[in-house]
């Protein structure tokens, strides 16, 4: 699950290295292991996240800002076409329904939104970037490895938040973490300790039964 509220316990080093391990077992194509990650505590999470909410609000402000803040790769359809849209519709109400945000309170969707850039008040904060010149099937590859990593992550007692909303602003997040030219991100993530007692954190995705999305052929 994602989490969306997190404690501010800070996670210790070693419990990061073994997760990272662990989720470089992951399978890629002729075992080129695109992954490049960054890991982001104390000031330098801490001044990513300003920059990013500053930016995030001056949009807010004035939408034609938003040309300036473009995605590196298209990670959602350009034209949303059903039973897609429903489901997405459905996770954003359902969402906003749990922590009582109407439709119309743009405010307070543009707050709620705002979480995504300040880690979920999450102590680490990760970024996912890939080598421009590989191809589509490595960011299958990186899949994998960020499921490997989540997965890696709740057996240490730990939970994460994958963020493809970290992507548009690039920009600003290729630079703060020292990435090369020839860097892409690829995605960003919460990780910490989860806050049980936040109300947020009881919301669960549903999902379609097996027999949806299965065709058996004999």
């Amino acid at each position: 699950m994602s989490v969306r509220a997190f404690l501010p316990a800070p996670v210790p080093r070693e419990t990061l290295e073994s997760v990272l391990a662990l989720a470089s077992r992951a399978p890629s194509g002729t075992n080129t292991q695109p992954w490049k990650v960054y890991v982001l505590q104390g000031a330098s999470r801490d001044q990513l996240v300003r920059q990013v909410c500053a930016a995030h609000d001056a949009i807010y402000a004035d939408p034609a800002l938003a040309a300036e803040y473009r995605e590196a790769y298209d990670y959602y359809p350009r034209q949303w076409v059903p039973p897609y849209i429903d489901r997405r519709r459905e996770n954003g109400w359902s969402l906003y329904g749990l922590l009582g945000i109407a439709r119309g309170e743009k405010d307070r969707m543009h707050a709620q939104h705002q979480r995504n850039f300040r880690f979920f008040d999450a102590p680490v904060g990760l970024m996912f970037t890939i080598d421009r010149i590989l191809g589509r099937g490595s960011l299958l590859d990186y899949g994998m490895f960020l499921q490997n990593l989540m997965v890696a992550a709740r057996a240490h007692g730990l939970h994460t938040c994958p963020q493809a909303a970290w992507n548009g602003f690039a920009r600003i997040v290729l630079p703060h973490i020292g990435a090369g030219e020839h860097e892409m991100l690829v995605c960003g993530m919460s990780l910490g300790y989860a806050d049980e007692d936040a109300p947020v954190n009881g919301f669960e995705t549903p999902r379609e039964p097996p027999q949806a999305f299965t065709r058996w052929l004999e």
